[in-house]
């Protein structure tokens, strides 16, 4: 099976470049509403595009994909800190990540915006740590 991050390496690109137009656009005008909404949509793809390579790359420490499909994520993102492909202090903040995702489904609300765009540097950030450590460990893995 091959083992890329092309896909989310391209994910977070894109909410960076959603975010920078964001900062760019009027205040409360229709194009940051347009931004606004790409950041959450890029902010969901991400995360899950993440939590699918951290379930391929558990495969590899002998994990069954059955049971890792059944795995909450929080259990998942656990395993990768007992695996090394995470720190604990970064597990801790991906929970918060996914406790806002997880918002998402009933709020696009201003408050969730606001919330979600304080979380968004770190994420960056911790998603471009996670991208890494997976592009080293198990790049052109075949």
């Amino acid at each position: 099976m091959m083992f890329n991050t092309d896909h989310l390496k391209r994910c977070i690109g894109t909410l960076e470049s959603s975010l920078a137009f964001y900062q760019k656009a009027e205040p409360d005008s229709i194009d940051q509403e347009v931004f606004r909404n790409a950041i959450v949509k890029g902010y969901e793809l991400t995360q899950e595009t993440a939590f699918k390579l951290i379930k391929r790359a558990l495969k590899d420490y002998g994990h069954g994909g059955k049971k890792l499909d059944a795995t909450p994520v929080k259990e998942l993102l656990r395993l990768a800190a007992t695996h090394g492909l995470m720190t604990m202090e970064e597990v801790e903040r991906w929970f918060a990540y996914r406790d806002n995702r997880n918002d998402t489904a009933h709020d696009y609300g201003e408050g969730f915006a606001r919330e979600t765009l304080a979380l968004l540097p770190g994420f960056v950030m911790d998603a471009k740590t996670l991208e890494s450590v997976l592009s080293i460990r198990f790049g052109d893995k075949e």
